[in-house]
């Protein structure tokens, strides 16, 4: 008896057992690649405030450059480019979602 139950329960392992492993694992991984809404908030939240920080910093060179003559914001300046290029980016892909119908 326990020998004609060893092939069926092989047979079920095999065509139903093991694809349902598969497609559960592939279903979690592309579940997991993904941004949640969550995730996205909390990237705008941070964009948003990098860009606050990025307008301060600005205004503070700017009083700095108007209180004191020798103050050279320019050397500042072309590094502030230089970090707010991925700013930039970010701005462009943020126009772009934005512009795409949901």
């Amino acid at each position: 008896m326990l020998d004609d139950l060893i092939p069926v329960l092989a047979i079920v392992t095999l065509f139903i057992g093991l694809p349902w492993l598969i497609f559960h694992y592939i279903t979690k991984w592309k579940t997991a690649a993904t941004l949640t809404t969550g995730d996205e908030a909390l990237l705008e939240e941070l964009y948003q405030l990098a860009r606050r920080l990025s307008d301060r910093m600005e205004t503070v060179e700017r009083l700095v450059a108007a209180d004191n003559p020798e103050f050279k914001p320019s050397r500042l300046t072309q590094i502030q480019e230089m970090d707010e290029q991925p700013l930039r980016e970010l701005d462009r892909l943020l126009a772009e979602k934005e512009r795409t119908p949901k």
